[in-house]
């Protein structure tokens, strides 16, 4: 029986962040804890991070899928953009039913015995450690990092939780008992599932959330103010494209010879890797993206529009998948 767990976020990506505590490091120390648990009790374990780096989603479940995990959980903290109020646990997974619903009814139990508020059990079909590994998944929101009393709850009982967590995993995988492993039965499952593309999509976070790559509602940030992405080191967060450069990528006004084209900018970075890792996450996902490399930056984007509603439009897709987004020309 091997079991991944994910710590959400890392390095340059913190997370949610308030008064100086960082998700990433909350993440870390928990799924840690909740691994040394259950080797103790003969599970073997594979961390998609061990110390404090940054992995884009796409390949945290890559490589749980690479290693043959039975398992996946993803370890994150819940945050609003009003500081204290909201309050509770809550487990995200791909969609109702079947062993992973089992694995994060088992888990949200033990929290809410430990005294969270329970806020459910929850489908996110567009969250990519969720809807690109090939086991039953489930990701943990272990409070709100931006609620006083939540992060007391953390620290106080930490010990308790990471032990709730493990007992939730350990009798979904029925310990003491003969546990046929899941993964070669599941990998012939199709998880492509929705593509988001829903126009009836309500989406209140749309212009004042900054939505990090691990797929939760992250740092609130003003309405109208613009997100970059982790790893980004901008110059500058517009760039014309040269005239008859777009990518790669067809323009919804082919007539246009001069017209100014909007595009949704994902990612900015120093690093061609980063950029690539990036561009393959978001390719994975079937959006059009491409690189535009410009003054060192390697400026990962996607479509070329000339009608602003089809590139807001686009943006509203890209962040329902929880991708950092900002409109440039």
């Amino acid at each position: 029986m091997l079991v991944a767990l994910d710590a959400g976020h890392g390095g340059s990506d913190p997370g949610a962040v308030y008064n100086g505590r960082q998700e990433k490091d909350d993440n870390l120390r928990l799924a840690q804890a909740v691994g040394d648990i259950l080797e103790k009790r003969g599970v073997n374990v594979v961390y998609t991070r061990t110390n404090d780096i940054y992995e884009t989603p796409f390949k945290k479940a890559t490589d749980a899928n690479e290693a043959g995990a039975d398992y996946f959980v993803s370890f994150h903290r819940n945050s609003v953009e009003n500081p204290n109020t909201a309050s509770g646990a809550q487990t995200l997974i791909y969609s109702n039913g079947g062993e992973k619903e089992r694995l994060a009814n088992n888990i949200q139990k033990n929290l809410v015995n430990l005294g969270f508020k329970d806020m459910g059990v929850v489908e996110r079909p567009n969250l990519v450690v969720l809807k690109r590994t090939n086991m039953p998944a489930a990701l943990i929101e272990t409070g709100f990092i931006n609620n006083d009393k939540d992060n007391a709850k953390f620290d106080r009982d930490f010990d308790a939780i990471a032990q709730g967590i493990a007992d939730g995993i350990l009798s979904t995988i029925g310990y003491g008992d003969t546990v046929q492993t899941n993964a070669g039965i599941q990998q012939a499952v199709s998880r492509w599932g929705n593509d988001g593309d829903d126009e009836s999509y309500n989406d209140p976070y749309s212009g004042f959330t900054n939505y990090q790559g691990d797929g939760v509602v992250k740092e609130t940030r003003p309405r109208g103010e613009r997100n970059v992405m982790p790893d980004a080191e901008m110059g500058t967060e517009t760039e014309t494209v040269p005239d008859g450069n777009n990518g790669g990528q067809e323009s919804d006004d082919e007539s246009c010879e001069c017209g100014k084209l909007y595009r949704v900018q994902v990612g900015a970075f120093r690093s061609r890797e980063n950029a690539d890792r990036l561009l393959n996450s978001l390719l994975a996902d079937g959006f059009p993206a491409f690189i535009i490399y410009s003054d060192g930056i390697y400026k990962v984007q996607v479509g070329a529009y000339q009608n602003l509603d089809n590139v807001v439009r686009m943006e509203r897709r890209l962040r329902r998948f929880r991708y950092n987004t900002f409109i440039t020309t």
